[in-house]
């Protein structure tokens, strides 16, 4: 086995093992995207769906640094580290394919924004720890995961 093999084998397994929101997967792995074709799909889902392309480019960079084959240890999918039921919710039927994640990813930011009306902290929270546990709270949740997340998206939108 190639020095190569034996390195991308420890990094599949290594971002396997990772959790979405853990800032643990490998920047630059065997699974990047071209940084041009991600930017693309997000200017055209962020249009779209009216959310900010810096956010999403952000929500992206936190959930899986770019890695369209990304799964965390609760199983959450994709670039946008969907969730199987919001993937079935919102008709993401591969979750893998970043054109379907992004445009599923953009729509489930789009209705917690309108939801949370305009309130991106809010919304983020929401996006990592579900509407309940928003609502629960009266604002961001005190779980120290949501909170270290919702401030380094809001820091990658400077």
């Amino acid at each position: 086995m190639s020095p190569r093999s034996i390195w991308t084998t420890v990094a599949l397994v290594f971002a396997g093992l990772s959790g979405c929101s853990g800032g643990s997967f490998l920047p630059g792995g065997p699974h990047m995207m071209d940084s041009a074709r991600l930017a693309a799909i997000v200017r055209t889902y962020s249009s779209a769906n009216a959310v900010d392309a810096k956010l999403v480019n952000s929500v992206i960079q936190s959930e899986s640094h770019g890695d369209p084959s990304a799964v965390s240890r609760v199983g959450a999918q994709g670039l946008m580290q969907l969730m199987p039921g919001t993937s079935a919710m919102y008709g993401v039927v591969n979750p893998f394919d970043p054109y379907e994640n992004v445009d599923g990813g953009t729509r489930y930011l789009h209705d917690l924004l309108h939801r949370y009306k305009g309130n991106v902290r809010l919304a983020l929270a929401a996006y990592n720890a579900g509407p309940g546990a928003v609502d629960a709270a009266h604002g961001v949740p005190r779980y120290a995961e949501t909170r270290a997340y919702v401030d380094r998206v809001v820091a990658g939108l400077r």
